[in-house]
């Protein structure tokens, strides 16, 4: 509870820590322009790829209280998910991205905002009419999450928390009430680093904070819907939902704080499957396998659509490394 004359935010936050949020901020309304002209750039540019909804949400983003009519704060919160049990596939080998190995974040998420959002009003003398956003919505969430002091998007246009590094999910308490804590402004920590601009196997990162999201493997495998063509196909590599390798190579998410215990648990059953497990999947299979991970909201059609591309890419990669006897022609353009 909130000691008398205490800033509201101060207990917010410590309610936050509590049950187990990473990272949390408060920013006034604010023009985001910088942001919206990223992906006014990005549409016109026709870097989104097929995602239709930035297009048509584009005045939501703009203006908060499209969603919550009389909005005057906006609470950014992190949450990690950076499991230490959490272990990669050895190289050459199908891999999913560590966020999709874990319990659905859209439903953990808006749980824990749930949660600070009754103990707000316990707190607050008024009733509090709130909207809460977790991906899904037409929200400005690395522009807020900047505004409110929790975190800096880095090259790989992910934000990069000081606590968590990148390896966390956003959410958005939108509240009619306003709460000061004026947000300090946060360095630039990326410097002279490129690595994962460098590490990007098909070249997504145009430049620093310049997606290409028609060729980043998570878009492929997680936001396109319809078939490949064969050029996405060899993109995806070995990846079947997601990707990380951008992440993996950033300096900011060495030595960070994990995941707090019970948060997120790892489904280790997922961290070894191969493309062949998921073509022989049935429709019941899938369910058991995937239902309450971010996967099942792909469908298994889709699914098996990712795991052919991967399986054919393997296949590609054994024959390039282990050519028949007598084969001395150069295999790098194969690769």
């Amino acid at each position: 509870m909130r000691l008398p004359d205490e800033n509201p935010a101060i207990a917010i936050r410590r309610e936050a820590q509590r049950i187990g949020i990473a990272s949390i901020g408060f920013s006034p309304l604010q023009p985001q322009e910088k942001a919206i002209a990223r992906i006014s750039g990005m549409i016109e540019e026709k870097r989104h790829g097929e995602m239709r909804y930035l297009e048509t949400g584009i005045s939501e983003r703009a203006d908060p209280s499209q969603l919550l009519p009389g909005v005057k704060t906006i609470i950014s919160a992190a949450l990690c998910y950076n499991r230490p049990e959490y272990h990669a596939p050895a190289p050459g080998t199908a891999r999913i991205s560590r966020h999709a190995v874990i319990d659905d974040y859209h439903r953990v998420v808006r749980s824990k905002l749930e949660e600070l959002l009754s103990f707000i009003r316990t707190i607050c003398d008024q009733p509090v009419q709130a909207v809460i956003a977790v991906d899904s919505s037409p929200v400005l969430e690395k522009a807020w999450a900047e505004s409110a002091g929790i975190g800096k998007t880095g090259k790989n246009t992910l934000l990069n928390t000081t606590a968590s590094g990148s390896y966390v999910f956003l959410g958005e308490l939108l509240i009619d009430r306003e709460i000061h804590d004026p947000a300090q402004e946060l360095p630039n920590r990326c410097g002279a680093c490129r690595n994962c601009i460098e590490s990007c196997p098909t070249g997504a990162l145009l430049e620093p904070g310049k997606l290409d999201a028609r060729r980043c493997i998570s878009y492929l495998t997680i936001e396109l819907k319809r078939e490949f063509t064969p050029e996405e196909s060899r993109m995806v590599g070995t990846w079947l939902f997601g990707c990380d390798l951008c992440q993996e190579s950033c300096p900011g998410n060495r030595s960070r704080k994990p995941a707090p215990e019970g948060l997120f648990a790892l489904k280790k059953e997922l961290l070894d499957i191969t493309p062949e497990n998921i073509l022989n999947l049935t429709g019941s299979g899938f369910r058991k396998l995937f239902l309450g991970t971010p996967i099942y909201r792909i469908g298994l059609k889709r699914l098996k659509r990712n795991a052919r591309a991967v399986l054919d890419n393997l296949s590609s990669s054994s024959s390039v490394q282990a050519p028949q006897k007598g084969n001395s022609s150069s295999a790098n353009g194969e690769q």
